[in-house]
């Protein structure tokens, strides 16, 4: 809304007029973005730290809840930011259209592209971390076109996606798991053969996060951006459609798997993990061992799939995020303390990729001594490396290439 100046009466003396206060540093910071977006951001990219070098959760007690919480839940929240930056990008709140809206979607293939390339880059590297980057990089594609929906639309495609697209992975990799139609796709995929993976099969149906499952977190994020933030009544609405939607996919699980007969026990017998009826919310239960039951659709653990977990995932990331913008916007102090997970989140993809080049180096938790010595260097180094850029520099290193690479989409007309 714009300011008009007071008029003045020639002859008459009047007092200055009054300035405006300045605007909180959640709407308006000096990187463009909200300070609480990238302070959920920074939680994120800590959490998957926590999953990747963090102690095994099934050590117990108040630390291992703490980082079971992390599990699956910090890339949920990773996704749904993602989807937030894509309405950034592609224009809010309003999206472009025209030349403008022509050169946004150039710039979201270009940064599909790069992120794809680096994700499997970092596949390479053979560590024991299932890389998201080239998943991310495909889901921006997968959905580009939403681009221009309203809210209300995108949630309810998000909604229909975490109810319907489960089922039908489900459905899909059964076939998979029983036939032979699924090699011969992927030995006629050329980025198959150029990756040394299975290519498109694993990024859309096999891989740790499925594009056709993961897409419903990017589509509530672009929801979300498309919301104004800067309401209190916004963040209070977000805030409990979280914490409903955290409340039906973790308490619907856990109700279906004790009142559907016999669906705990197939679980259990399925799976390898240490906490078999713990398949409600963590992913203590394991990982399938020998074919995938249709009781397996009753769990939520954080990477199962299934819609159940999409929802719980879902609504502790909108959670997250209302806390996150809530904060930045009321508690200047706490987010002034919390400055350096801030910074981590203005450079994530920086932060993400060299967390996975030092595991590389140094090894996973198993190799290198006390794994929660191992969190605390990895989070102390990462915060204190981005605090000192983020001083004097816009963007992360990485951020400022994957920018660089997309100026050419300013050519197009």
């Amino acid at each position: 809304m714009s300011e008009h100046a007071p008029s003045v009466l020639p002859g008459r003396s009047s007092p200055p007029p009054r300035q405006p206060e300045p605007p909180p540093a959640s709407r308006t910071p000096s990187t463009g973005r909200l300070v609480g977006i990238d302070l959920a951001r920074g939680l994120a990219v800590l959490g998957m730290y926590a999953a990747h070098v963090g102690p095994d959760p099934t050590m117990g007690g108040p630390l291992g809840f703490v980082l079971e919480l992390a599990r699956g839940r910090a890339s949920a929240l990773f996704a749904l930011l993602a989807g937030f930056s894509l309405v950034l990008i592609t224009g809010r709140p309003h999206p472009h259209t025209g030349r403008a809206g022509r050169q946004a979607v150039v710039r979201i293939v270009i940064r599909s592209v790069v992120l794809m390339a680096l994700g499997f880059a970092l596949t390479a590297l053979n560590t024991d971390v299932d890389v998201i980057l080239s998943f991310y990089g495909l889901l921006f594609l997968a959905i580009l076109p939403l681009y221009r929906l309203s809210a209300r639309t995108l949630v309810v495609i998000a909604a229909a996606g975490a109810l319907v697209l489960p089922q039908l992975l489900y459905v899909i990799r059964q076939s998979i798991e029983g036939g032979d139609w699924a090699d011969t796709v992927v030995a006629g995929d050329p980025l198959a053969r150029i990756t040394g993976t299975d290519g498109f099969m694993e990024l859309l149906f096999t891989g740790e996060y499925p594009v056709l499952t993961w897409m419903s977190f990017m589509v509530a994020g672009m929801a979300v951006a498309r919301l104004d933030l800067t309401r209190g009544r916004t963040l209070a609405q977000l805030s409990c459609a979280g914490g409903a939607l955290a409340l039906i996919g973790y308490g619907g699980s856990w109700l279906a798997l004790h009142l559907v007969p016999h669906a705990g026990d197939t679980v259990a017998a399925a799976t390898d993990g240490a906490s078999p009826g713990s398949a409600w919310w963590s992913d203590t239960v394991g990982y399938l061992t020998d074919g995938t039951p249709a009781d397996w659709l009753l769990v939520a653990a954080p990477h199962s799939q299934t819609t159940f977990s999409i929802l719980g995932n879902t609504g502790v990331a909108l959670a997250v995020v209302a806390a996150c913008v809530a904060a930045a916007d009321r508690l200047p102090r706490l987010v002034r303390l919390a400055t350096p997970v801030t910074a981590v989140g203005m450079t994530a993809l920086t932060a993400y990729v060299l967390h996975i080049l030092a595991i590389r180096a140094v090894g996973m938790r198993e190799e290198t001594g006390p794994a929660l010595l191992s969190l605390l260097l990895f989070t102390a180094t990462a915060m204190l490396l981005a605090t000192v850029w983020t001083r004097h520099f816009r963007r992360g290193p990485l951020e400022h290439l994957l920018h660089t690479a997309t100026l050419p989409a300013r050519r197009v007309g």
